[in-house]
């Protein structure tokens, strides 16, 4: 499994584009940006670098126990391969696929 970049989420919000599984599509609904370490169950909420919440998904804010490579001026260029993107919303972690498909129920 590839360590989680730019690169794969660039690929993940295109492919999830106008199914509610981005975050300018659904965080109307609560659904705040989130990495989830299936390896250990951790969910991380998406931060700045500087520790403000992100309202999408950004590695700069992740911290070091899952970043696997850095940029010399301190940018995260790639994390953890076992981290996944998603949402959490009430405590609760949703996959792209999963955000997707809430969103599109409750607008019914």
């Amino acid at each position: 499994m590839k360590p989680l970049g730019i690169e794969r989420l660039q690929e993940e919000n295109r492919v999830h584009a106008r199914t509610g599984g981005c975050s300018e599509e659904n965080f109307g609904l609560g659904f705040r940006p989130a990495f989830l370490d299936f390896e250990t169950q951790t969910i991380y909420p998406c931060r700045f670098a500087n520790g403000l919440p992100a309202p999408f998904h950004v590695l700069d804010g992740l911290p070091d126990e899952v970043v696997t490579d850095r940029a010399a001026s301190g940018r995260v260029i790639a994390a953890k391969a076992t981290l996944i993107s998603g949402f959490v919303r009430n405590g609760f972690f949703y996959t792209r696929t999963a955000a997707a498909r809430a969103a599109a129920e409750w607008r019914l």
